[in-house]
């Protein structure tokens, strides 16, 4: 039986859905089975995941592990952003506060509008002739 505690946060972008486990640790975040460095090849969607931890000054503190599925790079990003950040929350309470001020905690509700029959996609209609 192991005594490690986990603390668990869900995190959803777009079609992205990430399932985040932080525990104590040195800070190494693994993003399904692989460094997040070679998960994450541009230097924008790490730091986007690695700000809930920057914010809360603990980015040694927590080992970070995620499994993402679903949606693009950069979705998949944001989804693990707010896991992170809702794991952090679940672990210490006090985050709550420098988390909510940065948005950490807010979900990003946009997602891809869906195609209506008789057009063409969501919103582009067929081309209309008077006669």
């Amino acid at each position: 039986m192991s005594t490690e505690q986990y603390f668990w946060g869900t995190g959803r972008r777009k079609s992205s859905v990430a399932r985040v486990r932080i525990k104590k640790g040195n800070g190494k975040i693994m993003v399904n089975d692989k460094d997040l460095d070679s998960y994450f090849p541009i230097d924008r969607d790490r730091g986007v995941v690695r700000f809930p931890l920057k914010t809360t000054k603990t980015l040694g503190e927590f080992d970070v592990l995620v499994n993402v599925k679903g949606g693009g790079i950069t979705g998949q990003a944001g989804a693990i952003s707010l896991g992170i950040a809702r794991a952090l929350f679940k672990s210490n309470s006090t985050f709550v506060e420098t988390l909510r001020n940065d948005g950490l905690l807010t979900r990003d509700s946009r997602m891809k509008e869906r195609k209506k029959y008789g057009r063409k996609g969501a919103r582009k209609s067929f081309q209309w002739t008077k006669r």
